[in-house]
């Protein structure tokens, strides 16, 4: 896969065994599309190191484990998340038991994979998430996920089955991203078509997911559909 920026994503990884920090840092640091700018042993030593960091180098997304002595990982993206907004915090670890699914992303996560995924897997997740702003999950992950929405009758807010039109707060802009987006173009032909950058349409398709509440592209086109808002 080919990352659509001009620099790699700079990534952070964190984990209290050495041997994970080592062969994750190899196999993700063989990547033409990742660059491994820090490893750190648990939170305390993750936060420690990003102080020292020129803002201009912070890891832009960090690969961060759950159960490490110190400081865990969960407690590191709650503190994390109030001083640096503008990084992604994605949990790597073994544990998928719902108290640790929900516990991550209460305090800001903005993924969840376990350890068995190969890291081409892990490379997809993270270029997904730059670009489009989604939700990284493994399969397991995101069925547990989906199970405890449903039994906690949390279920997110969407627009109206009733509706036939787009009552979603989308901009005009956005309105004409999502009608190109639905009828199969790319992000560089719909820049093309639009004269706008393929940076700023990425930012259009991610306020789009959000307000759309949904976390992928299949997910907007069949909402679309469902709710039939433009001929396609």
């Amino acid at each position: 896969m080919t990352l659509s920026v001009n620099m790699p994503v700079r990534i952070a990884i964190v984990d209290d065994k050495p041997q994970n920090r080592i062969s994750l840092s190899e196999e993700l640091g063989n990547s033409a599309n990742l660059n491994v700018v820090m490893v750190a042993r648990n939170g305390v030593d993750f936060l420690e190191q990003m102080k020292l960091i020129d803002v201009s180098n912070l890891p832009q997304v960090v690969l961060m484990d759950i159960e490490m002595p110190e400081m865990d990982g969960i407690a590191a993206v709650m503190q994390s998340r109030v001083l640096y907004p503008e990084v992604y915090f994605l949990m790597l670890t073994i544990f998928d038991d719902e108290d640790k699914i929900f516990e991550a992303i209460r305090c800001g996560a903005n993924g969840y994979l376990l350890k068995d995924e190969n890291a081409s897997v892990i490379e997809d997740y993270i270029i997904q998430m730059m670009e489009v702003g989604g939700v990284p999950m493994s399969p397991s992950i995101a069925r547990k996920a989906m199970n405890m929405l449903i039994g906690k009758k949390s279920v997110v807010p969407v627009p109206s089955s009733n509706d036939s039109t787009t009552n979603t707060d989308l901009s005009e802009r956005e309105l004409e991203v999502l009608q190109l987006l639905v009828k199969g173009y790319d992000y560089k032909i719909i820049a093309e078509k639009l004269f706008l950058s393929s940076h700023t349409v990425r930012k259009h398709i991610a306020n789009i997911y959000a307000k759309l509440h949904v976390t992928s592209k299949a997910q907007a086109i069949n909402l679309v559909h469902k709710k039939r808002w433009f001929e396609v």
